[in-house]
């Protein structure tokens, strides 16, 4: 049998209908490519394996015993895949027809590259900056915070979503959206796969910088297109994921920034980081303990 040319990898928790939709479109994308397809079950307790099992029997289906996150998802199942490149895929998208093969093709064409991110949109059409700059420290001040409102087109922002260009292009860019990178083998065996010691997020960004620093390239490649529906996991539950996302941004600048930083200052961005997660998870209670107000004084009527 003919060595696959893309394997797609996708880690599943509880989200069974987006999983599907995402399934029909990878096996309706590119007919006439050699396609595999392996999805880890982060055990899923909404009928997302007995859908898969039943629905797509050609899936290789992995089942986890416990939800062991998404770099150790994605490092489980590229470890079952045989194709040239792997795709890592969110269940929340729909590949348009066509983008797998013009990652492969571009792939193909560029010996170079360790990956390339095809061009992610919002459910309405609209574009998702899925390609971006490596983050300077006062993104953390301004991006999705309350200073950041008051001054929602800064400079720093705007840097590091590239929102300076019009991402219409093939790109050398510096990292990409786990939703969807295109990666070669060959690079991701090199550098060890995803570094486990992110239970999910920054994963992405810590593998793109270390392909970087071992000599290769990642692109943006804007005409394979796929529709990413943001969150429908982490949704479930917003509490832990503030904090997993800022426990991976504190081990992304250890391991990456802090040796570089004067000793006398290499705290303050772990307590600023530290800060900011507890500013969030306090605004999130607050907004919580106002609609149930609001829910018991709408039934006392």
């Amino acid at each position: 049998m003919a060595q696959p040319d893309l394997s797609v990898c996708l880690v599943n928790w509880n989200t069974r209908q987006d999983l599907e939709k995402a399934l029909r479109s990878v096996f309706e994308s590119d007919p006439e490519l050699r396609v595999e397809v392996i999805v880890l079950d982060n055990a899923s307790r909404d009928g997302s394996v007995e859908m898969v099992r039943r629905s797509f029997p050609r899936v290789t289906l992995i089942e986890s015993r416990g939800n062991v996150g998404f770099a150790r998802g994605y490092n489980r199942a590229a470890a079952a895949a045989s194709g040239r490149h792997l795709l890592i895929l969110n269940p929340d998208t729909i590949v348009r027809r066509g983008a797998l093969g013009c990652l492969v093709s571009f792939m193909n064409s560029h010996p170079e590259a360790a990956a390339a991110g095809p061009c992610l949109l919002n459910g309405d059409g609209s574009l998702q900056f899925s390609c971006r700059r490596f983050p300077r420290a006062m993104v953390g001040v301004l991006r999705n915070t309350i200073i950041g409102r008051l001054v929602p087109r800064n400079r720093f922002t705007r840097d590091y979503l590239m929102q300076d260009w019009d991402h219409r292009s093939i790109r050398h860019v510096d990292w990409l959206s786990g939703a969807a990178i295109c990666i070669r083998r060959e690079a991701w065996d090199q550098l060890g796969g995803f570094d486990e010691g992110y239970y999910m997020y920054s994963e992405d960004m810590d593998w793109c910088l270390r392909a970087e620093q071992a000599g290769w390239k990642v692109y943006y490649v804007p005409d394979a297109v796929i529709v990413h529906r943001i969150g429908r996991s982490s949704d479930q539950r917003p509490l832990a994921m503030v904090i997993q996302f800022h426990r991976s941004a504190v081990r992304f600048y250890r391991k990456h920034y802090a040796p570089h930083w004067p000793w006398g200052i290499r705290l303050l961005p772990i307590a600023g980081l530290w800060l900011r997660a507890g500013l969030l998870l306090t605004q999130m209670l607050l907004r919580r303990l106002a609609d149930r107000l609001r829910a018991t004084r709408r039934a006392q009527r």
